[in-house]
């Protein structure tokens, strides 16, 4: 059985990775593991593939072992992965409680890797795998601190893991893009100081996706859409950190 396991497949990045690969794509099931069943089931009517709606919180270790228990009934093959969940917090340190900042750590750090390293023993030659990244990992972001850090986490754990599992003929490769139109922000702004204020380009999740797909069939190493993000990425890749600290918090007109 050819399948494709998509997290956060509710809404945003993950759902329209659900669209667009079953649009490039025939697969004999499409995983969507959310924590919302309803927005799941939804899917099943923009798509051919059959949708399989697997609710999970993937902060939670039992719904990893859940997904493991799926993986071990069914033994399928899974042609792709994509790992979308996760969420950010606006605020400094002491604006984010302390359960949302481990949250946030458990969510897009543990549960991407968790997710992953489950599902590689069923993948091989020519399957492929997104994670879900964010320009934020290419530089430190005050304001947004956690989440920039879970994402370098991101970024290094892709490009290691790469080329670790390259003999295999599988590919993984991180999709870092600017800011995206999505739900995110609404719980990114939930009991925040709304320090981040200042969003220079925005992107729609079909650019994002569109281009990771074409990115992953060129081999690229990194998914970044847009020109201006890019330019963005080598420069903070070229200055001090300091100094790009600097200013992004006078374009944020934070102290």
């Amino acid at each position: 059985m050819k399948i494709a396991v998509v997290t956060g497949a509710s809404s945003g990045m993950g759902r329209e990775f659900v669209r667009q690969l079953d649009r490039k794509e025939s697969f004999d099931e499409i995983w969507a593991i959310a924590r919302r069943r309803e927005k799941l089931e939804d899917l099943q009517s923009e798509v051919r593939a059959p949708v399989r709606a697997i609710p999970l919180d993937l902060a939670k270790s039992e719904s990893c072992a859940e997904y493991r228990a799926l993986l071990e009934e069914y033994k399928p093959r899974v042609a792709v992965l994509v790992n979308c969940a996760g969420y950010g917090k606006f605020g400094k340190w002491d604006d984010i409680p302390l359960e949302e900042a481990l949250g946030m750590v458990d969510v897009n750090c543990k549960a991407l890797v968790a997710v992953t390293q489950l599902t590689l023993p069923y993948m091989g030659e020519g399957d492929r795998v997104f994670e879900l990244d964010s320009l934020s990992a290419f530089q430190p972001v005050p304001g947004l601190g956690v989440y920039g850090a879970s994402k370098a986490f991101v970024l290094s754990y892709s490009r290691a893991l790469s080329r670790e599992v390259r003999s295999k003929g599988i590919r993984v490769m991180p999709v870092c893009p600017g800011w995206v139109r999505t739900d995110f922000f609404e719980r990114a702004t939930q009991s925040s100081s709304s320090t981040i204020t200042y969003f220079n380009r925005w992107y729609t999740p079909e650019q994002v996706v569109s281009t990771a797909l074409r990115d992953m069939e060129k081999g690229k190493a990194v998914s970044v859409c847009g020109f201006p993000i890019k330019a963005q990425v080598l420069a903070v890749k070229l200055l001090p950190h300091s100094l790009v600290m600097r200013i992004w918090m006078r374009q944020q007109k934070m102290r």
